[in-house]
């Protein structure tokens, strides 16, 4: 499947856009705790040139961006693209999916029930954002050091926490982490934390204007609930 991506990036552009922003990491020569990629597919191209790989990037989009992880850090170290990157956990890679398809199953209803939403795959949602926070920083990214100094993990980009989607700040940063090799606690290395924007927003489902209009049929069993989206 890597083989695949790589064949897709080349023809769709994107290995293109790629080594542009390796570009732009290698010229500002500040090594950081991880490279952030985001990459823009279209599944149904993906599809066409490999079906398993396209199905496991609109079912397991953390897993399929483990594959693209590899190609491009592959392509890094082949090209020369980023002196600075050390290892693979330091590549960090976002699918970007162009769209979805237009079937049910990919439409998220919180009207619908029950709610079987229990995979971390791709959904479409429309809803209206009643209320937004504002723009505040998270950690994308952070190097962790082994502390005892004998500990081959007390130095280099052995210990990489990256943020994924659906997982709170504490899973990427916190203090109770301890060193697989020894069982000494790591230490964060605060100059390499790489921080990003989020946003929190406050939606309601869409189907609420039907009832609003005086849609319901049955006021008794109505409910408006609320969901909280985090853009990042």
């Amino acid at each position: 499947m890597r083989e695949i991506a790589l064949i897709y990036l080349d023809r769709s552009g994107g290995l293109q856009k790629f080594v542009h922003d390796c570009k732009q990491y290698n010229d500002s020569k500040q090594s950081c705790a991880v490279y952030r990629f985001i990459i823009s597919v279209n599944p149904s191209d993906i599809a066409e040139l490999d079906a398993v790989l396209g199905n496991y990037i609109l079912h397991n989009p953390i897993q399929a961006a483990q594959i693209f992880q590899s190609v491009c850090f592959i392509a890094i170290k082949t090209l020369s693209l980023i002196e600075q990157l050390q290892t693979e956990a330091q590549v960090s890679v976002l699918l970007k999916p162009t769209h979805l398809p237009p079937l049910p199953s990919y439409i998220l209803s919180l009207s619908a029930a029950p709610l079987i939403y229990t995979t971390q795959r791709f959904y479409m949602s429309e809803g209206i954002a009643i209320a937004m926070g504002t723009v505040t920083k998270y950690t994308q990214g952070a190097r962790f050091l082994c502390t005892e100094e004998t500990c081959p993990f007390s130095e280099g980009f052995s210990y990489i926490r990256v943020h994924l989607p659906g997982a709170t700040e504490s899973a990427t940063v916190r203090s109770d982490f301890t060193c697989h090799l020894c069982s000494s606690p790591l230490q964060e290395d605060m100059k390499y934390r790489v921080l990003g924007d989020k946003q929190i927003v406050e939606m309601i489902d869409a189907e609420v204007l039907n009832a609003l209009k005086g849609y319901c049929t049955d006021k008794s069993q109505f409910r408006i609930q609320t969901f909280t989206v985090f853009l990042r």
